[in-house]
């Protein structure tokens, strides 16, 4: 497998080096930037495996970058924040970001979500291999709705869904069990593989996500209903 490359943003050289040095020492490419012109410029010539944007920059924000990103690319993004309001985590969760984690943080917890991300994108986005071969043709199809488990490919009136793995995992997720509601915390379980914990937000901003890029009416979506006080349901008749 050749070398996997992370795109690190963050304009305190101190934290920036500190990623830097424990991913070069778990064997990966790190691609260092301290502000979001210079790592939007980046992207130009080389795209990573996987991003860690901080909140905080000079130029623009990290929510602005990850909507540049996303715009693009669905490699993962990690979020570093040192506000612990929600409405911040779920900001950046809403415009595509896949995770987040707080400063002052434990680099190995870090390096724990980077690896974690990497996994799951490769998992997905390698034609087939490992766990997405090893069921054959896994597709649901219906009401124009297409998502295939092997290709990692999901189109909505044959337009392509550009989906992040976290996004594809929870459409194919409410697929599998369609015509059943499926609570947010079974969801983030099953999609994050972490215990859920109360007043988790981050399945509500990923579902918003995931129906903006749906188009789905928010007050009447066709696809993705919400349960009110239960979950998530994708119904049979649609």
């Amino acid at each position: 497998m050749e070398q996997q490359c992370v795109l690190v943003v963050d304009d305190e050289k101190e934290i920036a080096d500190l990623v830097e040095l424990y991913l070069k020492n778990e064997g990966m490419a790190v691609l260092k930037c301290h502000d979001g012109a210079s790592a939007l410029q980046a992207l130009e010539s080389c795209v990573p495996d996987a991003a860690v944007l901080d909140v905080m920059l000079p130029d623009m924000d990290g929510f602005a970058l990850c909507s540049e990103i996303r715009k693009r690319f669905t490699f993962p993004v990690i979020m570093l924040t040192a506000k612990v309001e929600d409405i911040d985590k779920i900001t950046g969760l809403t415009i595509g970001a896949d995770d987040y984690i707080t400063k002052p943080f434990n680099p190995m917890e870090l390096l724990a979500r980077v690896k974690a991300q990497l996994r799951r994108y490769h998992r997905y986005n390698t034609g087939g291999e490992g766990e997405a071969k090893a069921a054959s043709a896994r597709e649901h199809d219906f009401l124009g709705l297409v998502i295939n488990a092997d290709t990692h490919k999901c189109t909505l009136y044959g337009e392509v869904l550009q989906l992040t793995p976290i996004e594809f995992s929870i459409l194919w997720t409410l697929c599998e069990n369609r015509g059943r509601v499926v609570s947010s915390e079974e969801l983030f379980e099953a999609v994050w593989k972490e215990k859920y914990m109360d007043s988790n937000n981050t399945v509500m901003a990923h579902i918003a996500r995931l129906r903006e890029k749906m188009h789905e009416a928010p007050r009447k979506p066709k696809f993705i209903k919400t349960v009110w006080g239960v979950g998530y349901q994708i119904e049979n008749e649609g």
